[in-house]
């Protein structure tokens, strides 16, 4: 029942017998534990592990079992995905936090309907190393009610007009009335000749 101090003692059982071997690597299923007198082969005593580094740590799973943490499962975690050519548990994609719902809208108005739509969206923070595991929504919409059912005279419904837009339309309106006072002008002398 000793080994020389490189090898590991491995115990077998065949029915009520024990049988002690020696050897340079622990069969699958066991891990070598190095003690002061002895080195032992110890069981995994993880369910489906096939090979372990402790007896609480696998390294590989089972035919059909996916590796995660040291742990054996037959599906991965949430937020993990099968990466069937290692039988692993790989890190899923990554986003952050939901931003504010944005305005209640619909055809690109804010007024003018009862009902409008209104959405927020997240960024991905951390792409998946593969293109095998696919990343959740990045962007949600929820129906809303909308803030004014009804548009002002001549309103578009898409917000407040701008400072320039507002100068814009003033010297517009002011041409048009002047184009109109010269041509009611033109008009009257054309009529006294």
């Amino acid at each position: 029942m000793n080994c020389q101090p490189k090898l590991f003692l491995f115990l077998r059982r065949e029915r009520m017998r024990q049988y002690g071997e020696c050897l340079h690597a622990c069969p699958s299923g066991y891990y070598g534990m190095r003690g002061t007198e002895i080195n032992m082969c110890s069981r995994c005593r993880i369910d489906d592990c096939e090979a372990c580094f402790s007896k609480d740590f696998c390294t590989k799973c089972k035919l059909g079992f996916y590796l995660h943490k040291g742990r054996c499962f037959e599906k991965c975690p949430e937020g993990f995905a099968p990466l069937e050519d290692t039988m692993e548990c790989g890190e899923g994609c990554e986003v952050g936090q939901w931003s504010e719902w944005g305005t209640c809208a619909r055809r690109n108005k804010t007024c003018g309907f009862k009902w409008g739509l209104e959405t927020r969206t997240r960024h991905i923070v951390k792409k998946p190393p593969k293109d095998t595991i696919p990343c959740p929504t990045i962007a949600e919409s929820r129906r809303c009610k909308m803030a004014m059912r009804h548009c002002r005279k001549g309103g578009s419904g898409k917000g407040h007009r701008t400072k320039d837009q507002k100068k814009k339309s003033n010297k517009q309106r002011l041409r048009l009335r002047a184009q109109n006072q010269h041509s009611d002008h033109l008009a009257s002398i054309r009529a006294g000749q």
